[in-house]
């Protein structure tokens, strides 16, 4: 199947990948590799590669290229998704050149961070990389991180690129997403990208979501969206809850460090981050271990460790 497959029509829940370490430091391709099989036999709609959750900055330009290609290698038909952005523009065309060459089907390219450029050199940043790739680019727009964020008209603008075919959102603002549709029209890709704000986005009208839980939670994340989409409404509220309560334990502290040791509790990586990042604090891991404790109640089936614990090394629990 060509580069670029099925990603124009991008919908339902995207998981955002960690990067598992091991005690070393280095990058433990083979829980990866598992990872990824794993999210795309649980229903991903696409694998997100190299973003931030998976710690991008603290990558190697050679650690960014065979994480995209062990994604592609065990997608068997789903997109993957390469996390491509930079505050230099120099550089992002790099990372989108590099994630063309491992096979990637389109890229995820974030507003320029620290620089503070205007609306025109964002713009002008995006059409650079687009112009200089032959993949398809989804737009980041996370002024939490970013401290500029992605003005509407400039989406709007940019939308107009022939390879420029979706937005991830993670302003929490979802009264944009009625806006954007109007004016952008019903093909245009609007992922939220923020997992709090996820189900009043979909139900405004987004098309899905680049999601932090669903690496967690796939079954309920798919569940919920399907609900949304079959207008189910009173269905889609019940699994948004238990949804909410692993958003938060998982944002209690600075995303992947919650998230890690929740997957490292189902035995599927280390819960090791890269520095500057750390492990979450002892209050935090209890909170995780309560919320989970708490999902597995009421919907274990759903919870990605169910069906993976016991079949990962158990030294991967520990790390």
């Amino acid at each position: 199947m060509p580069i670029g497959r099925h990603v124009s029509r991008l919908s339902g829940y995207a998981p955002a990948l960690p990067t598992p370490f091991d005690s070393e430091g280095r990058i433990d391709f083979a829980a990866f590799e598992r990872f990824c099989d794993l999210q795309v036999r649980e229903g991903a709609t696409a694998l997100v590669a190299c973003g931030t959750t998976g710690e991008a900055p603290t990558l190697t330009p050679s650690e960014h290229r065979e994480l995209v290609r062990i994604a592609v290698g065990v997608a068997r038909g789903v997109p993957v998704i390469a996390g491509a952005g930079s505050n230099s523009t120099a550089h992002a065309i790099e990372l989108g050149r590099d994630a063309e060459a491992a096979g990637a089907d389109a890229v995820l390219s974030v507003v320029p961070y620290y620089n503070k450029p205007m609306q025109a050199g964002i713009e002008a940043h995006f059409r650079a990389v687009a112009d200089s790739i032959g993949l398809p680019m989804i737009l980041y727009d996370v002024p939490a991180r970013t401290i500029c964020g992605l003005a509407d008209d400039t989406i709007a603008r940019l939308a107009g690129h022939p390879r420029i075919i979706g937005l991830k959102d993670a302003t929490g603002d979802v009264t944009r997403v009625g806006w954007l549709r109007a004016r952008i029209g019903p093909d245009f890709r609007l992922m939220a990208g923020d997992d709090a704000t996820a189900f009043a986005f979909l139900l405004a009208g987004g098309n899905g979501c680049v999601s932090v839980t669903s690496n967690l939670a796939p079954g309920l994340c798919r569940s919920m969206y399907l609900a949304v989409r079959q207008g189910q409404i009173a269905q889609a509220q019940r699994l948004a809850r238990p949804v909410a309560r692993l958003t938060g334990v998982l944002f209690r502290e600075t995303s992947p460090a919650p998230l890690k040791y929740a997957l490292s509790l189902c035995g599927l990586m280390s819960p090791r981050l890269r520095l500057p990042l750390v492990e979450p604090t002892e209050e935090t891991k209890r909170a995780v271990e309560g919320a989970l404790a708490g999902v597995q109640d009421g919907y274990a089936e759903c919870l990605v460790g169910t069906c993976a614990a016991l079949r990962a090394p158990a030294s991967l629990v520990a790390g």
